[in-house]
């Protein structure tokens, strides 16, 4: 009676800590995002941020780190009096964006406002104003080209996961029926897991197209429209993901007889390049189509994922079916193959990994000082954790091939499984985060820029002073709840004052942008600590204040 309620007790423990990993692996999809940074950076612009030109120009000319495709009707200049000065289609030529605009409008201020999709598939944006003649109340864009849906973030790091792990339910099974499965065992079991991850995959890859155009125009998960589904269809992000489907539907066709029965070496040569070909399609998507070294980013890339659905796929095969159907002569033939196999398969998945960390990090320091780099450290050491329980499930099986008796490899493999379910999340979210080398980038294009977070009671605040040096300068604000998400202000007012100097505090107009992001120009005449105060209203009884100190050189 003991040992049969022990049994469920030690299964209960196991999927208790399974489903904990598991959680936090979700966890990892569904925390707040942090205030979005672009994976392209806008270098420079003419006519430049806050300059006061002597006459209308003919253009705006925009000009970014990387290339950047278009959002439709996501890029306008308002005019003084709030009506629209551009004119005609904006041109996009690699990294640099073309807008013409009225050369004979009034004089005054102009508000440039602009979203694009940056070369890696992610959405930019921002807004800047310049001064005709001479300075007047910037106007107002109703356009919202920055507005996000944190709930359209999430959905997109989830769908992203489902794919992963769909990965693996596909590659797992098809490897070992193909190579290591004992005739005698019914197929059934590893074929209806199979299925579930090309299902998965499917699935993943029709979320992901549908979920681009809200997460790269702006708006909610229904917020669709023919002409932005077209604009993503046509881009590479679109291509590789219609080519990934093409490819999944044409294995499809080989998988039926795979899970009926061995099949002949032609079958399997095809199949072998159909699962190439599709690994490849994942990084044509993502960052490193757009690294500074392309070709070996997506062949790395390629390589890393392939090996982490061997592994993780092998190890959910031998855990779930082989482990517990096959008799002791056939895990004695098995047991060593695949030891041999996930060696070669971690091995590629460290290389791999090393290649891509120091293309995308670039620098050591930016392991520690962005968010990628603190993303890709906690992998790393979740990484060489399952590198220590894979060390003692390859020394088990050794042992149970010298001794010729059972050894206990089930617990480890089942932890090994546990632990890279959080691995996967991580990796999720990394495909999702600015590159370190990105925020490498945007820290050089912003020497003397000043950037705080100041929390209160009720909401924190974001400031960015640019580029916090005696003259003008533009100011940015942006109002994040306790839970990091967006917070609707009703009313912004700021003050600088700089005491030392006998300088009384001045008042800052400010232009809301969005329901949570407001913009303003400032004269700071001197230089010095001077004293910034923001105040921002949420309703018509909730306000909250906020202070800090901004060094001017």
């Amino acid at each position: 009676m003991i040992a049969m309620t022990a049994a469920p007790r030690r299964w209960l423990a196991r999927l208790c800590a399974t489903a904990g990993l598991l959680v936090t692996a979700v966890a990892l999809l569904i925390a707040p995002a942090s205030p979005a940074s672009a994976h392209a950076v806008l270098v420079s612009s003419s006519p430049a941020a806050s300059a006061v030109v002597p006459a209308g120009p003919e253009e705006v000319v925009l000009t970014f780190s990387e290339s950047v495709r278009k959002v439709p009707d996501k890029i306008r200049v308002i005019a003084p009096d709030g009506s629209r000065a551009d004119r005609g289609e904006p041109s996009f030529d690699g990294t640099v964006v073309h807008i013409p605009v009225d050369p004979a409008g009034e004089r005054g201020t102009y508000l440039v406002s602009y979203r694009v999709i940056s070369a890696d598939s992610h959405p930019v944006s921002g807004a800047f104003t310049y001064s005709v003649g001479a300075p007047s109340p910037p106007p107002t864009d109703t356009g919202d080209t920055d507005r996000a849906d944190p709930v359209v973030g999430t959905a997109v790091k989830v769908a992203k996961y489902l794919g992963y792990a769909g990965l693996v339910l596909l590659v797992g099974p098809a490897l070992v029926l193909a190579l290591l499965w004992p005739r005698r065992l019914d197929r059934r079991g590893p074929a209806r897991l199979a299925w579930a991850g090309l299902g998965l995959v499917v699935l993943a890859t029709l979320a992901e197209l549908w979920l681009q155009v809200p997460y790269t125009a702006g708006g909610g998960l229904l917020d669709v429209t023919g002409e932005g589904f077209s604009s993503v269809l046509g881009s590479a992000f679109g291509a590789a993901h219609l080519v990934r489907l093409g490819l999944l539907a044409a294995a499809a066709f080989l998988l039926r007889p795979l899970f009926a029965g061995p099949v002949g070496r032609a079958d399997g040569v095809i199949l072998t390049v159909l699962g190439v070909a599709t690994l490849v399609t994942w990084p044509l998507a993502g960052h490193p189509a757009a690294s500074p070294a392309p070709a070996v980013s997506v062949v790395v890339d390629a390589v890393h994922l392939g090996s982490m659905a061997v592994w993780l796929g092998g190890l959910l095969m031998l855990a779930a079916f082989l482990l517990r159907r096959a008799d002791e002569r056939e895990l004695g033939a098995i047991l060593p193959i695949w030891s041999r196999w996930a060696a070669l398969a971690v091995s590629a998945l460290l290389l791999g990994g090393v290649v891509q960390g120091l293309i995308e990090v670039a620098t050591p320091g930016a392991l520690f000082s962005t968010t990628y780099g603190r993303l890709l450290l906690a992998k790393i050491g979740l990484f060489l954790l399952v590198m220590g329980v894979a060390a003692y499930s390859r020394q088990l099986v050794r042992r149970r091939v010298a001794e010729q008796r059972p050894a206990p490899v089930r617990r480890a493999v089942w932890v090994e499984l546990a632990i890279t379910a959080v691995v996967l999340g991580l990796s999720a979210t990394l495909v999702q985060t600015p590159p370190a080398r990105t925020a490498n980038e945007v820290a050089a294009s912003s020497a003397g820029y000043f950037t705080a977070t100041l929390n209160s009671s009720l909401l924190s605040v974001q400031v960015e002073l640019d580029p916090a040096e005696r003259g003008n300068n533009s100011m940015h604000l942006y109002a994040y709840t306790k839970e990091n998400r967006p917070q609707p202000v009703v009313e912004w007012k700021a003050t600088a004052a700089l005491p030392s100097a006998g300088i009384e505090p001045i008042e800052i107009p400010l232009l809301p942008l969005t329901d949570n992001h407001a913009t303003g120009e400032i004269n700071l005449p001197a230089s010095g600590d001077w004293q910034l105060k923001i105040t921002a209203r949420t309703s018509d009884i909730d306000q909250a204040t906020v202070t800090a100190t901004v060094p001017i050189r």
